[in-house]
């Protein structure tokens, strides 16, 4: 019997209180994450290729240079399907323009059990094709 690897998810939030709250609600949905608090670590990591990521999960409004919009859309560049999920207390009304498409906008505050749902949403959804 193979063991299938735990789906390893990258998450942006500069708010230490919310990273535990998500990193504990992934781990009880059945994924592993790597929490960073910058957008600029966030993407080193993921072009690094070290780690196999399956979805982002990011605050949009970050300290440091880049924003949760600046992080999903250049990762979309590497990899067009790449499942992406915003996090968000006061910028939800700019994600029909600034988010990237096929991607999902939980409004803070939220239940830790939907970043476990729309996480499984994107990633079932991606599956469809061999």
């Amino acid at each position: 019997m193979v063991v299938s690897e735990v789906p390893l998810i990258l998450v942006v939030e500069d708010d230490y209180p919310l990273q535990g709250i998500v990193e504990d609600s992934l781990t009880d949905g059945g994924f592993a994450s790597d929490i960073l608090s910058s957008a600029e670590e966030a993407l080193t990591l993921f072009k690094g290729k070290t780690k196999n990521y399956k979805a982002l999960v990011a605050d949009v409004n970050l300290k440091g240079r880049l924003s949760g919009w600046d992080v999903a859309r250049q990762i979309r560049e590497i990899d067009p399907a790449f499942p992406i999920i915003y996090m968000s207390g006061a910028a939800a009304d700019q994600w029909p323009s600034r988010g990237v498409p096929n991607s999902v906008l939980l409004e803070k505050p939220f239940a830790p059990a939907q970043v476990v749902t729309a996480i499984s949403n994107l990633l079932n959804a991606g599956t469809s094709t061999p």
